[in-house]
């Protein structure tokens, strides 16, 4: 019987071993960190809402898609570089995993300072793009810009993320982001709660917990003696690393923004119906986040899993690997969605108590939640994809149907019957086509030769 390889920096070979054993391993602890991930992302908005008030908690809301956007760019890019160095550390090349990370590191320096710089000059522009309440403006940019400060931050804990997850290390990515989200909880209450200050306030917490979880993870790779260890004397851009990273993560960079484009697009029609709507629409995205938990979990296991072994040429072994990955995001998903649909009043209502605001998400999340075993497969076919090196079938997907389609839709349906219901639809009704289209694709397609096809090139 094969053994799993566990190896002493903390680093898990996913080649040998039981799949199944191997994949639960390395999602459970990215699932207990995504819960208090979407802890960290809904504190800010239960107590706001609870504390401050229903314009306050919108305008917390509105920030919601508009950050996505801006930062999920750069999260594309950086799972390019995971690509990388899951692929070389299965093929046992520690050298070019050491210029994978530090070309990835080089990228999330020049990354924190653009989008710094973006977020901070062109808050109230993006904001009245999105039809932001006049009433709401005021708030949504005072947190907006304070939150945007801590943009290096959050790049910095990203990429560091992303290195100790592609060697197979999920559980200290765990305990940093709990450290971190339970500080944000705790300044959020006090600065909220205790001393007053308003909603800029919550995106002030965040900053600072932002800060420690970048600092804890930059502490452990700056050890020396892992393959992943880092030396700021040699965070550089390598040019053929750079390329790689490019060509792996710019799909998933395009893939995100067309997917937080069209969460604008939804969210400026939604704006349409009053701050009710939109804090309802906010509140509901947090609610949802937990619908991903096994989403992000298994997808990322299923990223590292099938790049270690693709890149060790075990080809059948990453087919099932894929096959187990994809049952257990979509089965999880739909039990979540379930438990949404029948808690949603109770569940809005620890976020705010307005019926008008109850009443909004309420439709929404019966309108969606049945269909998360729809989301689930989606994206974790663009998983595998990722993992294989093909990150260009996703982006096209999600830029077809999610973005192009979607927009469409939306705009067609206002024009037509003016009705917030049918803006909510168009989240089933694409998950359902692009899991068609991903269904041919992962059965017809010879995705597992990837790599090899790119060295004969």
């Amino acid at each position: 019987m094969e053994k799993t390889a566990r190896l002493a920096s903390g680093t898990l070979d996913m080649t040998v071993g039981s799949p199944y054993r191997l994949i639960i391993r390395f999602a459970l602890p990215l699932m207990f960190s995504q819960v208090f991930q979407q802890l960290y992302n809904t504190a800010d908005s239960l107590i706001v809402g609870n504390c401050l008030g229903t314009e306050e908690l919108a305008a917390v809301s509105s920030s919601g898609p508009m950050i996505f956007l801006l930062i999920s760019f750069f999260e594309g890019l950086f799972m390019g570089a995971g690509v990388l160095i899951s692929r070389y550390f299965g093929e046992k090349n520690e050298n070019a995993v050491s210029r994978a990370v530090h070309t990835a590191f080089a990228v999330a320096l020049a990354s924190g300072v653009v989008l710094t710089s973006l977020g901070i000059a062109f808050t109230p522009t993006l904001l009245r793009w999105i039809n932001t309440d006049t009433d709401v403006m005021p708030l949504a940019v005072s947190y907006f810009r304070v939150y945007f400060t801590g943009s290096m931050a959050f790049v910095l804990y990203s990429v560091s993320r992303g290195v100790m997850m592609a060697v197979g290390d999920s559980r200290r990515p765990l305990i940093y982001l709990i450290v971190s989200s339970l500080l944000n909880i705790a300044l959020d209450l006090l600065f909220i709660k205790g001393f007053g200050w308003g909603v800029w306030a919550a995106a002030l917490a965040t900053v600072i917990s932002q800060v420690v979880s970048a600092v804890l993870c930059l502490t452990r790779l700056l050890r020396k003696g892992g393959v992943v260890s880092l030396s700021i004397g040699k965070i550089r851009f390598h040019r053929d690393m750079l390329g790689k990273i490019i060509r792996y993560g710019l799909p998933s960079g395009v893939q995100n923004s067309v997917i937080g484009l069209a969460n604008i697009m939804v969210q400026s029609q939604i704006n349409i119906f009053g701050k009710f709507a939109m804090a309802a629409y906010g509140t509901h995205a947090k609610i949802e986040g937990f619908a991903f938990l096994p989403i992000t979990s298994f997808n990322m296991a299923i990223s590292t899993y099938i790049g270690q072994n693709l890149g060790a040429k075990k080809h059948e072994r990453a087919k099932r690997g894929a096959r187990f990955g994809i049952l257990s995001a979509v089965v999880l998903a739909e039990l979540v969605g379930v438990a949404y649909f029948f808690l949603a009043p109770h569940l809005f209502a620890l976020f705010d108590r307005t019926p008008e605001v109850i009443a909004f998400g309420v439709r929404q999340a019966h309108t969606v939640a049945l269909f998360y075993f729809l989301l689930a497969f989606s994206h974790s076919i663009a998983a595998v994809c990722r993992g294989a090196g093909k990150a260009f079938v996703p982006m096209f997907v999600m830029l077809a149907v999610w973005c192009v389609f979607r927009i469409a839709y939306i705009f067609v349906v206002m024009n037509v019957f003016h009705d917030v219901g049918y803006v909510y639809m168009a989240y089933p009704i694409t998950w359902a086509i692009s899991s068609v289209i991903y269904f041919i694709y992962y059965h017809a397609s010879d995705w597992v030769h990837g790599f090899e096809k790119e060295r004969t090139k």
